[in-house]
């Protein structure tokens, strides 16, 4: 599906399931505004004259912190695609006069509660969830909860047909709802699209650049990245102590460094969250030891629950030469602030699945963008 297609044609009153609406939680508005802007102007230009397709409503709280879900206008009949970010941690409620920080737990009940508002008059409801809840928690090891697992069954339960989510921490996690529609999405077009705009001189020949990736639960991501670009790639070990849990987890001993030099070479290292960011940093003061060149971090969720300052010092020294993170999630003012830090954006891809969605036209295509990467690689190799 090219983007001609979805100007001219794909807002086809013939072609759509039903009329389009986006209801965006109270943590998702800057997103879905950037979403809806795409989808506006192809409709414009496919004939339907439309400003917005987000529905108006809202999630108020009571003063003793009990909430409820309100959309302000009829959505019957409509396509819905519900919106939120379980990660926006900048979303707050008053509970008998104190101010709380909303919880990834809070923005899951305010997805239910305009779902439930929804009171079964849509036509379908679709979920876009960039950061999947509970996602961390994806398999039982002792006597242990489900969160993620059990979440998908509770919306599939209230009527839920489709779930978006990019760069689930363990996509398996839809065996749990089999029946329903479950799309894990790579923004690998998006990031490197961002790499070659903001660095220049980056050199993608396998004698100046390799692919490392952080430990072997991201060896997948990191493989399509090497395997696209045509360098090598690398992998640490991660080393932990299993007697102890410190923080919800068994602390790192050591990375053990296992694949070709990276001597003289840029490294790219992707993973899907950086959370205090102590593994990405860790690395990087590894390959460093092993002599590499510019060190580039990704991960497509960029929360830094830690700070920032760590990676100050790493950039101030050397270490790092910069992070890439999608705005899938809440970033702080002070995050997209920093020179080191590359936003990548992925709500045109976001529109496009909403679209094709909208339509029964196949993902197939953004789903896998090899493609689409072949062409910008093609690019960049003419303009040097």
């Amino acid at each position: 599906m090219t983007q001609q297609l979805e100007a001219q044609d794909i807002f086809n009153s013939e072609s759509r399931v039903a009329p389009l609406g986006i209801i965006a939680t109270e943590s998702s508005r800057e997103l879905v505004q950037k979403i809806d802007a795409h989808l506006v102007t192809w409709a414009n230009s496919g004939g339907i004259a439309r400003d917005t397709f987000i529905v108006d409503s809202e999630c108020p709280r009571f003063s003793s912190g009990d909430g409820k879900g309100i959309i302000k206008s009829t959505i019957r009949g409509d396509d819905l695609f519900f919106v939120v970010d379980v990660g926006n941690y900048n979303c707050k409620y008053n509970m008998f006069g104190k101010q709380n920080s909303m919880s990834p737990d809070d923005h899951f009940q305010d997805l239910k509660r305009l779902i439930q508002a929804a009171s079964g008059k849509a036509h379908r409801i679709n979920v876009i969830m960039p950061l999947l809840y509970g996602s961390r928690q994806h398999r039982r090891s002792y006597r242990e909860s489900l969160d993620c697992a059990v979440a998908l069954q509770e919306l599939q339960n209230m009527g839920v047909s489709n779930i978006i989510t990019f760069d689930a921490h363990d996509p398996r996690v839809q065996n749990a709802t089999p029946l329903m529609g479950f799309d894990n999405v790579m923004p690998s077009y998006q990031v490197l699209k961002a790499f070659f705009r903001d660095i220049k001189d980056i050199n993608f020949d396998r004698e100046r650049f390799m692919v490392v990736s952080p430990d072997e639960g991201a060896m997948s991501r990191n493989m399509y990245y090497a395997s696209v670009l045509g360098v090598d790639l690398g992998m640490f070990y991660k080393r932990r102590d299993y007697s102890r849990v410190v923080n919800g987890r068994n602390p790192i001993v050591a990375h053990e460094y296992l694949g070709t030099s990276v001597e003289g070479k840029d490294v790219f290292i992707a993973d899907d969250i950086i959370s205090s960011g102590e593994s990405m940093l860790d690395i990087a003061y590894e390959l460093k030891k092993h002599k590499a060149n510019r060190i580039f971090g990704y991960a497509t969720y960029a929360i830094f629950t830690n700070g920032l300052e760590a990676f100050d010092k790493a950039y101030e020294q050397g270490i790092i030469a910069g992070v890439f993170g999608t705005n899938l999630t809440y970033r702080t003012e002070e995050l997209l602030q920093r020179e080191w830090f590359h936003e990548v954006d992925v709500s045109k891809y976001i529109a496009y699945f909403v679209a094709a969605i909208n339509h029964d036209v196949s993902v197939s295509t953004i789903i896998d963008p090899h493609e689409k990467i072949k062409m910008l690689l093609a690019k960049r190799k003419n303009q040097k």
